[in-house]
């Protein structure tokens, strides 16, 4: 017999039928002319305490009680047992059906199941916040760790990052076009390429040679910043000057920035002459500038993940994280070894010049650095003027 069938269940006392009443627990019967319940054991069990229903149950199964009134659902007789050994309470229960039957204010001495206060539920823009949260941990969590990272979801850092440049893992974000660093650069490579077509008579013309420093009134300065002795050298530096440019860009906005290049590029010159102010080598290339650069952006942004492909042959690779200030760190150390073999005659590269461009970048980050903050700390106590009138 279905219990959910109300009609068919009939109050034990008054032998009328029982009204269907629902709870967040379940359901039970009740009898409107005398008060009393018939409630399954399953949902006693939901409701109240289980010191409260065991010991009744397990009276009833010993069958410890006397022959009672006859079960709302299958009219067999129930069994008279005591409530517990401590309440002079007795119960009818039915051993087929496990229903069990409370007179009026019986059910009182039960002591109720104490549920957890529900917590209160959490305005949507929090939820969603919680669940990009949750969205950005899954998808570094599939990454992989720092050691043995999951290759760049680009296929063009895939092919830098194999020819042995770093890439961005996460790079700050950008608000505006970086035009400057595009402009620059497209210069550069206009010049360079133009450039290659009589490139030996081009560098001598125009390249700087620390023996004549001032030739055509110091211009060499500026021209060999915008020369380079091969499409290798050529890409290799835009590569730094387009990856890192944009962002020390956003930081510093055009006008520093080109400061900041222009400075790095001397300095780096200097630098270079003062090694060996009697050489008539030629010296060409971006890269004492974008030294200055990409120092300014570890330095700016040291937490920010660089990628690296370990490769052995082709055969054996691994990805690998590093933050950007340790990047940094590697990266002068190698410019003093380099120095080294420059100094020696081991190297036709100019590390001098990239060690004098870093040191640019360290001071106008030092520099910018500080005006920043109190640019920013400027900017919230003009908010909470406002707000305060």
């Amino acid at each position: 017999m279905d219990a959910n069938d109300a009609s068919a269940l009939l109050c034990p006392h008054c032998n009328i039928p029982l009204k269907e009443v629902h709870t967040s627990h379940g359901v039970f019967f009740a009898c409107d002319k005398c008060g009393g319940r018939a409630m399954t054991v399953e949902l006693l069990r939901r409701t109240f305490t289980p010191e409260s229903i065991n010991l009744l149950w397990l009276h009833a199964i010993s069958g410890q009680g006397k022959s009672g009134r006859l079960c709302p659902s299958c009219r067999k007789p129930m069994i008279d047992v005591a409530l517990s050994d401590s309440a002079q309470v007795d119960v009818d229960v039915c051993q087929h059906c496990h229903f069990v039957w409370f007179d009026v204010h019986e059910m009182d001495t039960l002591a109720p199941r104490q549920f957890p206060a529900a917590s209160p539920e959490l305005p949507q823009q929090v939820r969603e916040l919680i669940a990009m949260e949750k969205v950005k941990q899954i998808a570094e969590e599939a990454r992989g760790t720092d050691v043995d990272s999951a290759p760049p979801d680009e296929g063009w850092k895939q092919i830098a990052a194999f020819l042995g440049f770093p890439v961005e893992f996460d790079a700050p974000e950008e608000t505006r076009k970086p035009w400057a660093t595009w402009l620059l650069s497209t210069a550069i490579i206009c010049i360079s390429v133009l450039a290659f077509l009589h490139l030996r008579d081009v560098v001598q013309r125009f390249g700087l040679i620390p023996a004549q420093a001032t030739r055509l009134d110091g211009l060499t300065f500026v021209t060999s910043f915008f020369l380079h002795a091969g499409i290798i050298h050529l890409l290799g530096n835009m590569y730094f000057l387009l990856v890192f440019g944009d962002n020390v860009e956003e930081c510093l906005r055009p006008f520093r920035y080109f400061v900041l290049i222009a400075l790095a590029v001397f300095i780096g010159d200097l630098t270079h002459i003062a090694v060996d102010p009697q050489s008539q080598i030629p010296c060409i290339g971006a890269s004492g500038g974008i030294a200055g650069v990409i120092t300014f952006y570890a330095l700016n942004f040291p937490h920010v993940k660089l990628e690296f492909l370990l490769r052995y042959g082709w055969w054996w690779f691994r990805w690998i994280r590093l933050p950007a200030w340790s990047v940094l760190i590697l990266w002068i150390f190698f410019q003093f070894i380099g120095a080294w073999e420059q100094k020696a005659g081991i190297s036709s590269v100019s590390s001098f010049a990239h060690l004098g461009g870093a040191a640019v970048g360290v001071i106008a980050w030092l520099l910018w650095r500080k005006e920043k903050s109190n640019d920013q700390a400027r900017m919230t106590n003009a908010e909470g003027i406002a707000k305060s009138e």
